[in-house]
């Protein structure tokens, strides 16, 4: 709802569950061209996530990865990679060897064309299951690193939050770190910008992560401040943990607005 101009690079199956989501995806806006698998290739099926929400708005999500696991390197287009500001890398994507090859494939073609790399961590098992892996490429490709409190210690095996934003910011030029009701902070070199949490009561926390991403990646990319961000970032968070659902039921650009948000 924000105007800007997005591709997604996923796996889906020639199925009806795939057929939906790319028709879904596509009436948003969103340019999805990777070929679906064919319905004979093999047993699985588009992948789900069924998510059971507590009555304090926490979330535990079973998540079936389906054909999304066999996301390849052809897969990922490098005209389009080419032709990006900024490209999303989903951590929980890092699992499977092809996949691994298909990011390197992404970075290389954004930064090659003046693209910049960002990269959610996603989730603390995952980080264990890849984490020398992630802080290679860290060090190496990232220009933006996202996650929440909990990821980031976990990535840096510290025993603070404070220990793992000072391990953070000597590795990545810039970290968003959200921290729940506290907002987030934003890692610059040595500064750092606390951004508050937008006063909304917290209904469903299912897609905060990608939300505050979204608004924060918005903002960079319409040249705004980074404490602008940050707060972007936080009220697109909000207005998602505010209802059931993991997509935006408000007009985030008229939402903005009433932040001062311009």
């Amino acid at each position: 709802t924000l105007g800007a101009k997005a591709a997604y690079v996923g796996k889906v199956k020639d199925d009806q569950l795939g057929r939906i989501f790319a028709n879904d995806i596509r009436s948003l806006g969103v340019g999805f061209e990777v070929p679906p698998a064919p319905k004979e290739a093999g047993e699985e099926e588009t992948g789900r996530c069924m998510v059971l929400v507590t009555p304090d708005g926490e979330r535990s999500m079973n998540t079936y990865l389906g054909v999304s696991a066999a996301l390849t390197p052809e897969d990922v287009d490098a005209a389009l990679m080419a032709d990006t500001k900024w490209i999303y890398l989903e951590g929980y994507r890092f699992d499977g060897f092809d996949s691994q090859e298909a990011f390197r494939k992404a970075i290389a073609a954004t930064k090659a064309a003046g693209g910049k790399v960002s990269i959610t961590l996603s989730d603390p098992f995952c980080i264990e299951r890849h984490r020398s892996l992630f802080r290679q490429m860290c060090i190496e490709e990232v220009d933006l690193l996202f996650a929440n409190e909990h990821e980031l210690v976990s990535l840096y095996e510290t025993g603070t939050l404070e220990e793992a934003m000072e391990a953070a910011r000597k590795e990545v030029e810039l970290v968003a770190v959200t921290v729940g009701p506290a907002g987030a902070h934003i890692l610059n070199g040595a500064e750092t910008v606390h951004a508050p949490a937008a006063p909304m009561q917290r209904v469903d926390a299912t897609g905060a992560g990608d939300l505050f991403a979204a608004g924060f990646l918005y903002g960079l990319t319409q040249g705004r401040d980074l404490q602008t961000c940050g707060t972007m970032g936080c009220v697109a968070a909000g207005e998602v943990i505010s209802h059931i659902g993991a997509r935006p039921e408000e007009d985030l650009r008229k939402l903005f607005s009433r932040f001062g948000l311009h």
